[in-house]
This record gives structure tokens, sequence and C-alpha cells, in this order.
């Protein structure tokens, strides 16, 4: 999959989607608000199981106490964790829609290097062309679409594009 002007494409499929509101970085840090240019694997599918149902055979649950480390410095940087854990993190198992399907990227990951950045995930959005802290989201019924196709070690091309025009693609693409 590459992530191309008009969105995300899959094969024939493209997908409506948003980027991090500091845009496409070559030079991607912690806090930030870009996502990361490059070559990224796909390494891991979360889920809810109390609002979705499992969405490929290789999802594990995300459940409750479930973290992502975001303490740039800390041994588990940009790896999930459990609570307690007084280190600066992420909760998982939000009381929100975005994190219902999560899609693990392999950026920075699994040695996280001090302040380049954690958790670029592909998740839900918070609406067509909100932009991320730095993930890809998009629809869910793409996400669960998509989620399903996906396999361990497929790969997100982000490439370098010139500005991206998130707000301009959802307009051809619609809302959800």
């Amino acid at each position: 999959m590459i992530l191309s002007p008009m969105g995300l494409r899959i094969g024939a499929r493209v997908i409506p989607c948003s980027v991090g509101r500091g845009g496409l970085s070559a030079d991607k840090r912690e806090g930030d608000g870009a996502t990361p240019i490059g070559l990224h694997r796909i390494v891991g599918v979360l889920y809810r199981p109390d609002r979705v149902a499992r969405p490929s055979p290789w999802a594990r649950p995300i459940l409750p106490g479930d973290l992502w480390c975001d303490a740039s410095g800390h041994a588990a940087y940009n790896h999930a964790v459990r609570a307690p854990f007084a280190a600066s993190h992420e909760a998982m198992r939000r009381p929100d829609p975005l994190y219902d399907i999560v899609l693990l990227t392999d950026w920075n990951w699994p040695e996280g290097l001090a302040d380049r950045g954690s958790a670029i995930f592909l998740h839900q959005w918070r609406r067509p062309g909100f932009p991320t802290a730095g993930c890809i989201a998009m629809a869910r019924r793409d996400l669960i679409w998509l989620a399903g196709q996906i396999r361990p070690g497929d790969t997100l091309e982000v490439p370098a594009l010139p500005r991206w025009p998130a707000r301009q693609a959802m307009a051809r693409h619609g809302k959800d």
C-alpha cells in the first residue's frame, strides 16, 4: 500500500485518509505531529473485542490496562506496556472509537531510538480530513476492510509528497 495525494492506495482501491497535523517528514521527532516518510512494515493488528469483531485472524485484543509507552529514552519507548506504568504513555483502550482497530507499524520499532517518535498507527479518524498526531487515519469501514486484507510484513510506503492535500482529497471522495 502507498500513500498518495488521493489517499491510501491498495491495488486499485483508494482509501481517503488523513495524516499528521505536521504533514509528512523525513526527520520525524517525538511530538512533532508529523507522519514519517519511508517504507514501513505492518507488524500487528489490535482491536477492541467489546466493540468490534476480530478483523483478522492475527489480530490481538486491546484489554483494560493496555498502554503504549511514549516516554522518549525509556527502555519501553514505543512498545506496548501494561498498567500500572509510571512513565509517559497513551491508553490503548480509549473512550472514543479511534483505537477500536489499530494497525501497528514498525516505525522506530523494535528498538525505540530516543526522540524519533512513537506510535505510528493506522486507525479510525475523528472525522474526515481531521489531522492526527502523526498516524494515518481513515473511516471505520475502510479500516475494517484494510485490517482484513493486511498480512504480517505487508508494507506501507509514505513517499515524500510536495504537499498533503488531505481536505481536497476528502471533498472528492465524500465523507464517512
